[in-house]
């Protein structure tokens, strides 16, 4: 499967752009912010490896980094 979510960098204002088979869902200020925009995306959640590749792509951090 294809990565179908990217997160992307941190922006200077805080929170990360998200975008779901390039259409942009909106920004997360946090992982619970990204767990929401899964869930709209199609996806479970609570299924989802937030470190899985295959899935979810990072740009310009991890998950850890909001800001």
């Amino acid at each position: 499967m294809a990565a179908r979510i990217i997160v992307h960098p941190p922006s200077r204002t805080g929170g990360r752009r998200v975008s779901a088979d390039g259409t942009i869902l909106g920004p997360a200020m946090n992982r619970r912010d990204l767990l929401e925009f899964i869930r709209r995306a199609g996806l479970d959640p609570e299924a989802v490896d937030l470190e899985d590749s295959t899935v979810i792509v990072w740009r310009g951090a991890g998950p850890d980094i909001w800001e």
